[in-house]
């Protein structure tokens, strides 16, 4: 496969985990988190995966991920806060869905680009 053909490939996977993700209902998550996330044309790119509840972007679709894009989690008491698992950093406690997307936008990694078929091995580095 060609390196255009595997973005293309890419583009296609997370698009359609993109289509789950938003079809999902308020007992998975809360659907104002992946919303905000695909509003934004940078996090759009990226793998979305929904665990207990919280929305973590990721830069490939396999696991393990490197899990150094900032994590978007409900706060007990109300407003986001938003975790990079890469290192254990809380990256902020922003009351709006919104404020909590740019802070996750605001930090990614160097280079962070569309998401890659494979794991954290197969991402650019």
């Amino acid at each position: 496969m060609t390196h255009g053909n595997e973005a293309e490939e890419a583009a296609r996977v997370v698009s359609a985990q993109w289509q789950q993700v938003l079809a999902y209902d308020s007992y998975t998550v809360d659907p104002a988190m992946p919303r905000a996330a695909f509003a934004h044309p940078r996090l759009r790119e990226l793998y979305p995966v929904v665990s207990h509840g919280a929305l973590y972007l990721n830069r490939c679709t396999g696991f393990p991920t490197p899990g150094d894009v900032g994590a978007l989690f409900r706060r007990a008491g109300g407003g986001f806060i938003v975790i990079r698992h890469s290192d254990g950093a809380v990256l902020g406690e922003p009351d709006t869905v919104e404020e909590a997307v740019e802070l996750i936008v605001r930090n990614l990694p160097d280079g962070c680009g569309p998401a890659v078929i494979g794991t954290a091995d197969d991402v650019p580095g």
